[in-house]
């Protein structure tokens, strides 16, 4: 049985152009294509594709919106022309995410992913991840996170702190460790700062999560966590957090 595609992308070159590089897989079948969110809703929840190929930014209507309204949950593969999407659809696991313009071969490697993800179930739904990593600027309340090949919820209340390691952040909660593509900066601005706390510039603590403030030589501070693992603030955070004392 072939996998029933969707494309939905607002400029005819690319479009057409992934109709094209979609008609030589003999697995693939492109039941239709939407070049509008409003067309995508419709043809999304009528058509009922396993796959959907969607674009991000679109007039009128983004690709988020389009998986915010629609009933039916498919799988789906980001489409953009802007690589700063690849945070979020790294937190979404998307199927996959492509630049555009891509060619045959990165198409080729999507499809070879689409082929293995489809026959896992994530357990939430694509729309849900959506609205909680796209939609406005309000505190997390949960993130998603990838777990043994599935994507799973971890509350915020949970996490107990996170460390900055190179290009990805590492969530520490509830006695596990998840890497997360996405910068300190990014959660910091998306954490509650009444809750959360950036210590150093490599590490945001959950006060809830702090069974002690040790200080230190040097106007330092020591930050015990709960857990038993002890994190040193930089000189300008201690002195934040002494005001937190106040």
């Amino acid at each position: 049985m072939k996998t029933r595609a969707l494309i939905v992308e607002d400029e005819p070159i690319p479009r057409d152009r992934l109709r094209e590089l979609l008609d030589r897989v003999d697995w693939i079948e492109c039941v239709g294509e939407a070049s509008d969110g409003i067309s995508a809703v419709r043809m999304i929840d009528g058509l009922r594709p396993d796959l959907l190929f969607l674009d991000i930014e679109m007039p009128g209507m983004s690709g988020i919106e389009v998986l915010s309204k629609v009933k039916y949950d498919p799988a789906v593969v980001f489409t953009t022309a802007y690589d700063r999407y690849a945070v979020t659809a790294f937190e979404l696991e998307a199927l996959d995410y492509l630049l555009k313009p891509f060619g045959a071969k990165r198409l080729n490697t999507a499809l070879e992913r689409v082929k293995k993800s489809l026959q896992m179930e994530s357990g939430v739904p694509v729309a849900e991840r959506a609205r909680s990593a796209f939609e406005g600027r309000d505190a997390f309340s949960r993130i998603f996170v990838r777990d043994r090949g599935r994507i799973i919820p971890v509350a915020v209340d949970s996490i107990d702190r996170l460390e900055a390691e190179d290009d990805y952040v590492g969530v520490h909660a509830g006695g596990r460790r998840y890497l997360v593509y996405l910068n300190m900066s990014e959660f910091e601005a998306r954490l509650d700062p009444q809750r959360f706390v950036r210590i150093h510039r490599s590490h945001i603590v959950n006060l809830d999560k702090v069974a002690a403030f040790l200080p230190e030589d040097g106007g330092r501070l020591t930050i015990e966590m709960k857990d038993g693992t002890k994190l040193t603030a930089s000189r300008t955070r201690a002195r934040e957090l002494r005001h937190l004392a106040i």
